[in-house]
């Protein structure tokens, strides 16, 4: 079986969303995964938490945030 890796920060998860998984940061993206991740009635953020935890929930929406917050600023 395969292992999976789960971003323990920043750097990491810009290249698994990036390159691994080749999704451009577009500013609609974003506020679409922050929407969602912000919603804890969401089916895809109840099951994020299941599988990863509320912490890293917390860490995948700063890097959200400092996603969209990069690239407001380019």
């Amino acid at each position: 079986m395969e292992k999976v890796l789960i971003p323990e920060n920043y750097e990491q998860w810009h290249h698994c969303i990036t390159v691994i998984c080749k999704q451009p940061l577009t500013p609609a993206y974003l506020d679409q995964r922050l929407r969602a991740l912000n919603n804890s009635e969401d089916y895809m953020t109840k099951k994020f938490v299941e599988l990863y935890g509320e912490q890293q929930r917390m860490k995948t929406l700063q890097w959200f945030e400092r996603a969209k917050h990069t690239i407001k600023n380019h």
